[in-house]
């Protein structure tokens, strides 16, 4: 078993708390040999893909292909522990760790007057050393699939907001997924309809 560490924004890291998240998305970046190469992807039997080239212009075939490529998040059983945007307390509490994510919701009701979120330091999640992080997930599938592909049901498994349940789901999780993803990924959007990884997940109790 290995453990890698994975950011989540703010938004995603609630779904998750909130047991809303169990699957992430991420693009697929080969290396290409021309960046007018299109490739597809073929699963090999010890569980890598390998990236298939075709040409616009027709002077290559499909057999010239790289080399196989694995998840770099992990495999099933592999661990992945939550980057995500926080600070240390400090002052008179120095073994407490805040999250902006859901702060001031998680501090413990002992500690009180809490300064308030604009006042604090926030250090970025990519910063994030394995030591402060509060969540620790274990990987339960792995598989690559178009971006688009998605289904409704995968949809909702990404952190369909609590709120759209409740009121009847008026928005598609498709359709919401859809948005997040194009506002997070501008440049690989729904239009572009990258591979991406499909990582599964479950939270590992007792973090």
């Amino acid at each position: 078993m290995r453990e890698r560490g994975i950011i989540f924004n703010a938004e995603m890291v609630r779904a998750v708390l909130e047991g809303r998240k169990t699957q992430t998305r991420r693009v697929i970046v080969p290396s290409m040999r021309t960046a007018d190469t299109q490739f597809e992807l073929h699963q090999q039997p010890d569980g890598s893909w390998v990236p298939m080239h075709t040409f616009d212009e027709g002077s290559f075939d499909s057999k010239g292909c790289e080399r196989p490529i694995k998840c770099p998040f992990g495999a099933v059983g592999d661990r992945l522990w939550v980057r995500e945007t926080w600070a240390e307390a400090g002052g008179s509490a120095p073994e407490l760790q805040l999250y902006r994510a859901n702060y001031p919701a998680h501090v413990p009701s002992h500690y009180e007057n809490v300064p308030p979120a604009e006042s604090i330091r926030w250090r970025p999640s990519i910063h994030m050393p394995r030591w402060a992080s509060r969540i620790t997930l274990e990987i339960t599938g792995v598989r690559v699939e178009r971006l688009a592909s998605i289904s409704p049901d995968d949809a909702r498994s990404e952190g369909y907001p609590a709120e759209r349940e409740a009121d009847g789901g008026h928005l598609d999780p498709w359709l919401w997924f859809r948005g997040l993803w194009d506002g997070i990924y501008p440049e690989q959007s729904f239009k572009a309809n990258p591979w991406v990884w499909v990582i599964e997940f479950k939270r590992v109790e007792g973090q």
